[in-house]
């Protein structure tokens, strides 16, 4: 399956040399500490504003339990 294969199955766009949806965000990623729901464990993840709100599900670093993300934008 090729990867422009895979974006459409997922409903993904090209994260690579596309232009971020909301070029106004900080391009860099920044670090947050989240504590898991499960195990309580505090962990360090990294937000990219830069394609606006989004949701998504990482898994938990300490316990591998999924943990459902949303990211949140504002216009400042």
């Amino acid at each position: 399956m090729t990867e422009a294969q895979i974006d459409a199955l997922y409903g993904l766009e090209p994260a690579i040399g596309a232009e971020p949806a909301n070029a106004d965000a900080d391009a860099s990623p920044s670090s947050v500490v989240v504590h898991c729901p499960y195990c309580g464990e505090p962990f360090e993840t990294s937000a990219d504003a830069s394609a606006g709100p989004c949701k998504y599900v990482e898994d938990c670093q300490v316990c591998c339990q999924p943990i459902e993300m949303e990211l949140a934008v504002d216009a400042d």
